[in-house]
Parts: C-alpha cells; structure tokens; sequence
C-alpha cells in the first residue's frame, strides 16, 4: 500500500495481494475490468482498497468458463449475476450437446472403423433437426413398400420416427447414425418389403407396428418376438406372443430338444391359444384360392403358425425396430431369440398332433443313467486329449462343423445340462466355449455337470410344465456325447466302438426318447440310416441318428 495514506494500491502490491500475476491483472485492467482509481506522477496505474475483491469475482466468473464481455457488463451493472449465469449456463449446454455429439460420432467412427470420407457424412448425419430425420425414415418406408397394399403395416412404420431427446446421450446419437446408415441398405429394404406383402396378402398375419411404432408383439421379427397374427384384438395376440416367449424359454431351460416328445405338448398349447387370433384373416392364396384360416390344430395351422414365424424372422428389421427404441430412449421389446428357434423347429419335427406317449420317459433308472454318463464320457475324453491341433480344422461327419466346432458344442452339451440343474440355464450358444486348450475345456465341462447331476439332485427331480424326468434330461446328454463321440472318431480316424457297455442302453434311450419324432428339416437328427450287420451299439446309435456308418 502506498505510503501516502492514500490506501490505493500499485499493481505489483496487487499482484502479490490476490496471487494474480501482473500480465493477468493489466489485461483486465485494460478491458475495463478493473479500472485504476489514480495514477502516479510517472504514470503508474494505482487501485482502490476494493480492486482484490473485484479481482476475486472476475476470476471466480472466468473459472466458471464466463465471458469477459459478459463479466463487464455484471460489474458495470448491466446485467445481475444471476441473469449471467443463467445466460451462461444456457450456453454451456450448448457445448456440451456439441461435445456429445462429436463424442458419439468419433466413437461411432471408431467402432464402425469408417474411412476419412465418412466422417463429414456422419457429422452431418448428427445434426440434422427433427424433421430432417423423418424425412429419412418416411422416404425409407415408402421405397420400400412402393406399390404394396398394406395400409396399416406403412402408416405404422411412418409412425415409428428417431425422436431424439433435446440432450441426447452419445448411446441415443450413435444409434442414429447406425440407424441412418442401415435403412441405406437393400437388404432392409427387400426385408422390410417381404414382410409387408405377407401382411398384405393375410390381411396382417405378421406383426404390424401400432401408432406407437412397435409391433404388436413388439418387433415383427421371429428373432426377438413372434409375429402378431393380425386377429381383431390387438391384446390378445400380444398376450399369446408372451406365451410363446415364456413356453419356450421354459423348455430350452428344462432341457426339452425340440423333436423329443416331451415338446409336442408344448406346440398343442401353444397353437390352441395362437388359433382364435386368426380370426378374421386369410390363408395366403394358393392355385384355388384365397382359403379360410384353420380353426383347429392341424397340420394346415402349424404350417400357417411356422409360415409366420419364418417369413417374419428378419434379423436386419429386428435391428432397425432395436436402434429406433435406442433412439427415442423406449425399452426394446423382450428378446425371442431362444424361443423362437426353439419354437420353429418343434413346430418343423412335429407338424401334426400326436398324444404324447409318457413311456418315453420311463425307464430312467437315475444310478444307470449317472453310470452311462461317466462311461460315455471317459471314452469320449480319451478321444478328445488325443486330438492334436492340426486336427481341430478336420471335417467330421456333421455337415460343415470342423473338429473344433464339434469339440465346443460337446462342451456346450455339459455346460447347457450343468446350468439347468442349478436352475439357471444359459443362453450363449453362439460363444466359444473351447478356448485355447480343448482338452482342459471338455475335462471341465464333465466335471462340472456331473458334480451338478449329483450336488442339486436333477436326477431324481422332474423339470418343465411337464415334469419331464431330470434323468431323461441327462440321458439326452448321453445320447448326444456318444453320437458326436462316434462324430469324432471318424474324422480322427480312431476306432468307433465306445463305452460298449453303456452303449447298448442309450441306443435304446435314443428310442425311446426320439423314435417317434419326426425326422424334419430343422431336426436334432437326419434320418435314419441302414447299419451293417455286425457293427458295435455305437455305430448302431449313429446310423438310428442320421449317420452313414458303411
């Protein structure tokens, strides 16, 4: 402070007083930030006692990422802090929606490793308004269905527009941009087309789109939701697609192979709550004519049900109705993955009804079944640590699995059983389950589900809605380790006659359980083949299965 008793202040004294630096105090000053109250006789800028504390409000507002020009006029009075900070806040929005959106398209980019000469494109994408991104999604829609007559599947599928909040997450910016790009191709486009001329030719026999955009049992794709089959009441198409959901999911958890008896009932329940949907709409028409829907179950109904669920499983309009949901911030519909496959091939190994006969599910004594088991995969085992790993690219006499590819699905086998007698069955059928050490993986897996088979008691309990024994569960698994041990033996070369003292008992398990099933496409198994005179129970069980044992 000067030593004139003036109380004013140099710049340097300043300086030291607020922790500022002189460079930083003089170009406030000069910006009508901190006017000097005096100058000395040299010219030297001197300050007021209340230059710190002016100092201390400038910094705070510019630590808060405010303006200079807007922190002159809050210390001019021109403006309060309050109506400042509301201004500024407004703008700091602002950037972070701009940051958002750059962030969600780098990441895009990176995900999508798209080229240099996107990336304008993609920008673009991000920022277009509301209405410019319906104008994409209409003009999909209408080139899609140009010249197909159905009016309720397009007005619904124009009613599904990108509604993208007014601060949208990077997660809802990229979902646009993939969105933006998928309806780009013509595979959806001939998707989205296929399913709208079965609607129009059944009078919306396939899931249409509400006015909310979803189907009406959530996507029109058999991947994620069966196809809603048009009936009158909208709800009780919905309710039966829920049904079909929950009774296949209950099955792939129970165990129950889509062409073994025990899935018969299934399907009959199944099309007796499906069949008064399909009141009020047609047949696809045929050389005589457009006929009426099936009123009973039948082979007409389960081929018109199976007709549906093909003709709507679309995995690119699963995707596009996903990333519409991602979009808006909607939940996607549940899932139908797992049902749905399970559903289509029970429907393809059971296409007419039939009473089920329970004695498939007699004669599971649970101590010879655990005793097959150990046998079977002793054997099996035993094949597998002999394999080497220029082996693992060798065919076997499964269509177009390798090796390696037959090895994992062993593996899956004893993963799949271990997981349902704990009671929480998996769904990652598609994942590798080998790794980098097949041996090890198989050894695993057996120990693991026969530790289970014993620890939580599946071969004395029933599973499913209707109580199929656990120990014909475990039976199946025996079936199918000795037939894909047979598999594996004949690609390595090595001698087929396994566990022959088990292997008498599961040819004969294999009859019981799967002599009456149809031998489809979309089976477990190919029909059966003639087995030379002579050949041990193994190769007796392989040709029953499909196999070409001469």
């Amino acid at each position: 402070m000067n030593e004139d008793g003036t109380g004013l202040l140099t710049i340097g004294e300043l300086a030291a007083l607020t922790g500022l630096p002189v460079k930083t105090i003089r170009s406030w000053s000069d910006q009508d930030l901190l006017p000097p109250a005096a100058r000395t006789p040299a010219g030297y800028r001197l300050y007021g006692p209340d230059a710190p504390a002016r100092l201390e409000i400038v910094r705070s507002l510019r630590e808060l990422g405010i303006g200079l020009a807007a922190i002159r006029s809050v210390l001019h009075r021109e403006l309060t802090v309050a109506e400042t900070a509301a201004q500024w806040a407004d703008a700091l929005d602002a950037q972070i929606r701009t940051l958002r959106l750059q962030s969600a398209v780098l990441r895009s980019v990176a995900a999508r490793g798209s080229a240099a000469e996107e990336l304008p494109y993609m920008t673009e994408l991000a920022r277009l308004s509301a209405r410019e991104r319906r104008l994409i999604i209409t003009d999909f829609v209408e080139d899609a269905l140009d010249g197909v007559d159905a009016p309720a599947y397009r007005s619904g599928l124009l009613a599904a527009t990108p509604e993208l909040p007014d601060d949208p997450t990077p997660e809802q910016i990229g979902a646009w941009l993939e969105l933006a790009a998928l309806v780009r191709e013509p595979e959806l486009r001939a998707a989205l087309r296929r399913l709208a001329e079965y609607s129009a030719r059944t009078a919306g026999a396939v899931g249409e789109p509400d006015a909310r955009g979803e189907s009406q049992a959530g996507e029109p794709d058999a991947t994620s939701e069966p196809p809603a089959p048009g009936a009158p009441d909208e709800q009780a198409a919905i309710r039966v697609a829920e049904l079909m959901r929950v009774r296949g999911e209950e099955a792939v958890a129970a165990g129950i192979a889509p062409d073994s008896p025990a899935a018969e009932p299934v399907i009959a329940e199944l099309v007796a709550a499906w069949l008064p949907t399909q009141t009020g709409t047609a047949d696809p028409p045929t050389q005589t004519g457009t006929a009426d829907p099936p009123t009973e179950d039948g082979p007409a109904a389960r081929a018109r049900l199976l007709e549906q669920l093909e003709t709507a499983a679309e995995p690119l309009v699963e995707r596009y109705w996903q990333l519409l949901c991602a979009v808006t911030g909607r939940p996607a519909p549940p899932r139908w993955d797992t049902a749905g496959t399970w559903t289509t091939a029970a429907l393809r190994a059971h296409p007419g009804p039939y009473e089920l006969d329970r004695s498939a599910f007699d004669g599971t004594d649970p101590d010879r079944v655990l005793r097959a088991y150990e046998e079977v995969t002793r054997d099996v085992a035993a094949l597998v640590a002999a394999v080497r790993p220029e082996d693992l690219a060798l065919p076997t006499p499964c269509a177009g699995w390798t090796v390696r590819q037959l090895l994992d699905h062993m593996v899956w086998e004893n993963l799949m059983a271990t997981s349902i007698a704990e009671g929480s069955p998996r769904a990652d059928h598609t994942a590798d389950h080998l790794g980098d050490d097949h041996r090890a993986a198989f050894a695993d897996s057996v120990r693991a589900a026969r530790t289970a088979f014993i620890g939580s008691g599946m071969l004395h309990r029933t599973y499913g809605p209707y109580e199929a024994p656990g120990a014909m569960i475990v039976q199946q698994v025996v079936v199918e380790l000795l037939a894909h041990g047979w598999d594996l033996a004949r690609a390595t070369g090595a001698p087929t006659g396994l566990a022959p003292e088990a292997a008498e008992e599961t040819l004969a398990a294999a009859y019981r359980i799967y002599g009456a099933a149809p031998r489809t496409e979309g089976s477990s198994f190919a029909p059966e083949r003639p087995a030379p005179p002579g050949v041990s129970a193994t190769d007796r069980l392989a040709a029953f299965l499909g196999r070409d044992v001469a």
